[in-house]
């Protein structure tokens, strides 16, 4: 097959996936979970393991990862007429929250949801939002937010993960490094990292450079429209400090390579990337799409997860290793039986 220029429609991203491929837990320790190193100028792929990554760095590269720490976002409860009903946490705004609720029908603006018989605090729905099940949301009767959200919810792990959450899974679905709350699901490639590892991979000359992107909507929305340029990607924050600008600049003029881990820390990198001053410090909302065709300015090596099909972050590591390259990647994924998702294996793009 040839290389598609620009593959624009969604049915270009679907690839069969057996469900038994889709990890229910992570690999133990983290870092023995499953590489699969993909160079871009080459056709063959390497089967490593992930602590592997060490060999195909060099001194004076930049990783670059992101401190984001996961909420217990979901929170399980019931209207008053003692139906049971999910509120899944997004983003705060303001004195509200960004959240999707399930069942949407059952949760129009007006209706207010409980928790326990013996607590005060409850949720009431403020408005809907634009996308499916989308609503915002406030507290009330409650004195602490953060405090009710880490005692009462759940960790927020994804659909396609078939059972409850288990108290394991408050550290597993967690990268060693997270630092700053905000995150409605987990920036995956980082979760392969023991401390020995990247101890090893510092020792090793390698800088670690540190950002904030929390993950929300944007990243794990569902592009729905039949050609992806119609795909609209919710705004997600970052944050990006002088000292990390001022690390990133100092590894493009020595001639560096700054390996990203993760879709969250692309999007940062090419939203804070100015082609005449470089990177730039500072905080905001990013809704950058990124699809093939996209020119980038920002990275040179990718560390990532394998992701859903048709979905956004797929179509972001396609614009970065070639649609064809990826698609085959990918296939050959499926043939060895590497483990797909959050708590899957991961993929090293060079």
């Amino acid at each position: 097959m040839s290389e598609k220029q620009n593959p624009f429609a969604l049915e270009d991203y679907i690839f069969p996936l057996p469900p038994q491929l889709i990890a229910q837990h992570p690999a133990h320790p983290r870092d023995h979970s499953r590489l699969l190193v993909v160079h871009r100028d080459r056709e063959e792929f390497e089967d490593r393991q992930f602590h592997h990554l060490i060999d195909y760095l060099q001194s004076g590269d930049t990783l670059v990862i992101n401190e984001t720490r996961v909420i217990h976002a979901r929170l399980l409860g019931y209207k008053d007429t003692g139906a049971q009903v999910e509120v899944l946490l997004l983003k705060k705004k303001g004195d509200s929250w960004e959240a999707l609720v399930k069942p949407a029908r059952r949760l129009k603006p007006g209706s207010q949801v409980y928790f326990s018989p013996e607590r005060p605090e409850f949720l009431k729905i403020i408005a809907d939002l634009e996308s499916d099940g989308g609503r915002l949301v406030s507290f009330h009767n409650c004195s602490s937010e953060e405090s009710f959200i880490e005692e009462l919810g759940h960790v927020p792990l994804p659909p396609y993960i078939n059972r409850p959450d288990q108290n394991a899974d408050q550290g597993d679905y967690q990268t060693i490094y997270a630092r700053e709350s905000g995150s409605a699901a987990a920036p995956t490639a980082g979760l392969h990292f023991t401390e020995q590892l990247l101890s090893d991979i510092q020792d090793a000359g390698v800088d670690v450079v540190k950002i904030i992107l929390h993950v929300g909507l944007g990243t794990f929305r569902p592009v729905n429209s039949a050609d992806i340029r119609q795909h609209r990607m919710h705004s997600e924050t970052y944050q990006v400090s002088e000292e990390a600008a001022r690390q990133l600049n100092a590894a493009r003029s020595r001639g560096g390579r700054i390996v990203a881990i993760g879709t969250t820390v692309v999007r940062t990198l090419e939203t804070v990337y100015d082609d005449s001053r470089g990177f730039q410090p500072g905080s905001g909302e990013t809704s950058l799409f990124i699809y093939p065709g996209y020119k980038f300015r920002a990275i040179d090596m990718l560390v990532s997860n394998f992701h859903l099909p048709g979905s956004s972050l797929l179509m972001l590591v396609s614009a970065f290793a070639g649609w064809e390259k990826t698609m085959a990647a990918y296939r050959h994924a499926v043939a060895q039986g590497y483990r797909f998702f959050s708590y899957g294996d991961a993929t090293l793009f060079i």
